[in-house]
């Protein structure tokens, strides 16, 4: 498993808009955000590792289908997500 339940709490209670938010396009972002990094140390030590090449792909065009939607229904929101993340705009 790529992140304990500790840390996706911890990801989850910084990015969530309310006490029940678990599932907003910021927490899922956060979430993938997270999941991306650590395939791409994964994939530093495992240049050959295609299939895992395949899922990060996956990964970074589903963070890009959240992030521009974020931005069309949530400005702000999106400006806060993406320096907080230190993702490029």
């Amino acid at each position: 498993m790529v992140l304990s339940m500790q840390d996706r709490k911890d990801i989850i209670s910084k990015f969530q808009s309310s006490a029940n938010d678990t599932g907003s396009a910021a927490v899922q972002i956060a979430l993938i955000t997270e999941r991306i990094q650590y395939i791409s140390n994964h994939l530093k030590a495992n240049p050959k590792d295609f299939a895992g090449e395949r899922g990060l792909n996956k990964l970074v065009g589903q963070r890009k289908r959240l992030l521009a939607y974020l931005k069309k229904s949530d400005f702000e929101r999106y400006q806060k997500v993406t320096q907080e993340l230190k993702l490029r705009k």
